[in-house]
C-alpha cells in the first residue's frame, strides 16, 4: 500500500518550471568562439560520464532553446528538474545530469565580435 501512494504523490508533484540561469562571470573574458568550442566539448562527452544519450540530447535541445521551448522538450522527455536553470537534473531511472552555466547562457563578460 505505501508504494502506490508514493507513486502517487510523486504523479502530483508540480513540474518545474524552467528558468534562465542567474547572470554569471567566467574566469576570464572569452570570445564567443571560445565559448562556442566549450560548448561543442562539453556535449560531444557528456554521454560519455553516464547517462541516457537520449536524455543528453533533450538536455542540449532544451539549452540551446527558448525558455517556452525547453519547457516542452524537457517535460517531453520524461526529465526531472533539481534545479530550475537546468544545471541540475535527473531521469526517470534516477541518472543525474549536471550541465555547466556556459552550455545554458553567456557569460557577462563575453568578448563581443565587433
Amino acid at each position: 500500500m505505501g508504494c502506490a501512494g508514493s507513486s502517487r504523490a510523486k504523479a502530483d508533484e508540480p513540474i518545474k518550471k524552467i528558468t534562465k540561469p542567474k547572470p554569471w562571470k567566467h574566469s576570464e573574458p572569452i570570445t564567443g568562439e571560445q565559448l562556442k568550442r566549450m560548448r561543442d566539448e562539453f556535449w560531444d562527452t557528456a554521454p560519455h560520464y553516464g547517462g541516457r544519450k537520449e536524455i543528453w540530447d533533450a538536455l542540449q535541445a532544451a539549452a540551446e532553446a527558448d525558455l517556452t521551448l525547453a519547457q516542452v522538450i524537457i517535460d517531453s522527455a520524461g526529465v526531472i528538474v533539481q534545479k530550475a536553470d537546468l544545471t541540475v537534473c535527473y531521469d526517470e531511472r534516477g541518472a543525474k545530469y549536471e550541465l555547466p552555466k556556459y552550455v545554458l547562457s553567456a557569460p557577462t563578460n563575453l568578448i563581443r565580435d565587433s
